[in-house]
């Protein structure tokens, strides 16, 4: 977590002025660091202005106005924080502490940058921004500070309100329970919807609002499980009331109470960041994570021979081929993936073995030779690894789709049905069988799933789903042995199928989870966003049909993985810099990101992953970014005529080599060779030439950031905030109605507020 406002957000610059937000408040939520990161942006423009000599009457009224701007901003920010410690007795010393602290901090910065008389002779003793540079600093720490302790205070009114409405859903959860006639249960089941629709509103609210990945997907089970038990504890419900006397329709309806308090539980401990008794969350190790973090560790040293021991690598190996037991001993695994799985977990050992046998002697004489030995069985080591977590990833994935085809008609549910209208005991206690073993085959496949999901939060979603089938069977067995007993009940009959509708829901999110699984293992989502620009079969050069793909070996790779490691260092630089952008819609930027992400995808094959599989694949990205590269070239030049600036030539000298360079890679990339060597030398020479213009991308974008900058700014002067920002603060507070004027004392109205102290443009 964050500790301060900036800290996630991109803003380095405060901690170079010495400012930053109290070191105890952590930011878990976007609204709250959002509404932080202008004003932490501008309040370090204003604190680094360049003292020069001469100061113009421009720039001193400009930061005059800024001064005054900042006091009377926090002022109506102060305002909105004691209206809600008002309402809110519990923090109201908290609230009003922080709030005086903003107010004082406010004036001292108007105070500072009254600058109107510095010219004058008289005002020699006058203490200002440019006399008292170390007094703007602390009172700008202060503002910062107490700030951020307003909107984290806050942020816990919308806790409150949230843990407020759990315990009205629960307090009529346990009437409803005890309810024994229909009117009854009618009228309080009406007042608990409303109840529902409001808890709704609000925890969908805040897990949009939750910075934290995996919280966000825990929220999100959580509020699927509450919307879809709502509807299966009515139904439960009325069949428990129209047959008081049934086991079955009382251990259906227990079930479904107890799966909604659980749900509720999770919600609260999410957003207030708590578990019960104390408990830390130990989130069980995938195949997937292990292997990514194993591969970390072994790439690393070819940085740091000293920085882990061989003992460390040999346990991390081990748990890994401990979790393909999972495969390995499942009943649902074809033979044909058993083996492979398990072939490749011996060669896993000895590729380790022979690792750390020349990694020990790399340590003890750094040879070239010895080096360039350590570097193959690196790649050796990962490529083996890269093909485990492959066939692991296949036999998940390819059991799964096998399932999921095979349930689509799900004719045990219908066989359920049927035979319970019948009443036929003998035949549902069959089918019921029969769903049990459906159940166990998708539990077993949520867990193969979890393994190979490539990201936290969607392991954490085959979880949920492993628990949905865990539980949602019996329930559908209990409904529909309660059907069998009364096979004249509507709503016996309407409760099997509101159940019956949740699995047949689980069943079909599944199929949508399989294709997000296998969107991020080949790269189209997660981490890193990957450009997709493959050729497909007759919408590209037909030329392209007749080469036979190659593959790179293992050695081959081991001679580009340099310039691989090369570009990839340049992409985090190129995106670390188009970040920095106000504007992301800029065609700048977007032809920077485009690039960078093509590039990535070009480091990723030199590294065996990705979605380049072939060096013509790789030739064809090649040629793609090259063609990005020319439009990029076109935007630089439209951009350069918009700027008069003395960097300007810098940037027309720059972006002029672009053109040739890029031409270049597209001439590289369209020669034809025959051949492994000549093959491998192309492969070669396009990464270096894309390393290249990634080089120059990297000297660009910074040259067009500050020009842009200053434009913005008037040449380097500052401006106050333009009349819209003031227009639209007003229309978005005054939208709210009346009714909601509690909503209104939280993060959004302050939010309101505080976007009338943006009025500074970075530097």
């Amino acid at each position: 977590m964050a500790t301060s406002p900036c800290s996630s957000s991109g803003v380095s610059s405060s901690s170079s002025s010495g400012l930053g937000a109290d070191a105890g408040l952590e930011i878990r939520t976007r609204s709250v660091e959002q509404t932080l990161v202008p004003l932490v942006s501008q309040i370090t423009t204003l604190i680094n202005h360049k003292d020069k000599p001469k100061r113009s009457d421009k720039t001193l009224q400009a930061i005059q106005r800024v001064g005054q701007a900042v006091n009377l901003a926090v002022g109506r920010f102060v305002t909105v924080g004691e209206a809600i410690a008002n309402e809110n007795h519990e923090l109201k010393e908290e609230m009003s502490i922080a709030c005086i602290e903003a107010r004082r901090a406010g004036e001292t910065i108007a105070q500072l940058t009254d600058v109107a008389s510095l010219d004058h002779p008289e005002s020699d003793s006058h203490i200002t921004i440019f006399t008292d540079k170390t007094g703007v600093v602390k009172a700008a720490r202060l503002l910062l500070s107490s700030v951020t302790k307003v909107l984290v205070l806050a942020d816990r009114v919308v806790i409150k309100q949230i843990i407020t409405s759990r315990n009205k859903v629960l307090a009529t959860m346990e009437q409803l329970e005890k309810v024994s006639s229909f009117q009854e249960f009618v009228q309080i089941f009406s007042q608990f919807g409303n109840e529902m629709v409001e808890f709704a509103h609000l925890t969908g609210d805040r897990q949009n609002d939750l910075k934290d990945e995996k919280k966000k997907a825990r929220m999100a089970a959580s509020r699927a499980v509450l919307e879809k038990c709502t509807m299966m504890l009515l139904t439960a419900s009325k069949t428990c009331l129209r047959h008081p006397d049934c086991e079955s329709a009382r251990i259906n309806k227990d079930g479904v109470f107890h799966r909604m308090r659980l749900a509720l539980e999770q919600v609260i401990e999410i957003v207030t960041d708590s578990r019960p008794n104390g408990e830390n969350e130990v989130a069980p190790i995938s195949i997937y994570t292990g292997i990514k973090e194993f591969k970390n560790k072994v790439e690393g040293l070819r940085e740091n021979l000293y920085f882990l021991s061989k003992e460390n690598l040999s346990t991390m190996l081990e748990v890994i081929l401990e979790h393909t037991e999972d495969f390995t001993d499942s009943a649902y695994t074809s033979h044909e993936h058993r083996e492979h799985i398990l072939e490749l977990s011996k060669q896993a050992k000895m590729e380790l073995e022979q690792l750390v046998s020349v990694w020990m002697q790399a340590q003890n004489q750094k040879t070239k030779d010895l080096m360039e030995d350590l570097e193959v069985a690196i790649l050796k080591t990962c490529q083996c690894m890269n093909e485990l977590k492959r066939e692991v990833h296949s036999a998940a994935t390819s059991l799964a789709a096998d399932l999921l085809k095979y349930h689509t008609d799900h004719m045990v549910l219908k066989a359920l049905k049927i035979t319970g209208v019948e009443g036929n005991l003998e035949a549902v206690a069959e089918y019921t069988c029969k769903l049990s073993e459906q159940k166990e085959q998708l539990v077993e496949m949520c867990r193969l799933l979890r393994h190979v999901s490539g990201t936290e939060p969607l392991e954490i979603t085959c979880i949920h789903a492993e628990d949905t089938f865990q539980v949602t069977g019996p329930q559908i067995i209990s409904a529909a042995e309660t059907l069998a007993l009364h096979p004249s009940s509507k709503i016996a009959k309407e409760n099997l199928e509101v159940f019956c509708e949740a699995w047949e829901s689980q069943l079909s999110d599944m199929s949508m989870l399989l294709r997000e699984i296998n969107d991020v293992f080949e790269g189209r989502r997660g981490e890193k966003r990957v450009y997709l620009s493959l050729p497909r079969p007759g919408k590209h050069n037909t030329n392209l049909k007749t080469l036979k793909p190659v593959k790179l070996d293992t050695e081959e790779q081991a001679k580009i993985a340099k310039l691989g490691l090369e570009l990839h260092l340049l992409t985090s630089d190129v995106d670390s810099e188009t970040e920095k952008w106000e504007d992301q819609e800029n065609e700048i930027v977007q032809h920077g990101q485009g690039m960078s992400s093509m590039a990535y995808s070009m480091y990723l094959f030199t590294r065996g992953e990705g979605l380049l599989k072939t060096t013509q694949d790789l030739f064809h990205q090649a040629e793609i970014f090259a063609t990005e590269g020319i439009k990029l070239a076109s935007a630089l030049q439209v951009f350069s005529d918009q700027v008069h600036d003395d960097d300007k030539p810098l940037l027309l000298l720059e972006a002029e080599k672009l053109i040739p360079i890029c031409k270049q890679l597209q001439i590289t990339a369209k020669t034809s060779v025959q051949g492994k060597s000549a093959t491998f030398t192309k492969v070669d020479a396009c990464i270096q030439k894309t390393r290249n213009v990634m080089t120059l991308l990297c000297q660009l974008l910074p040259v067009c950031s500050k020009l842009t900058r200053k434009n913005k700014t008037g040449n380097g002067y500052l401006k106050p905030a333009p009349p819209w920002k003031e227009g639209r603060t007003q229309t978005s507070t005054s939208a709210h109605a009346p009714e909601r004027r509690v909503e209104m004392f939280g993060i959004k109205s302050l939010e309101n507020h505080v976007t009338k102290m943006t009025f500074l443009e970075s530097k």
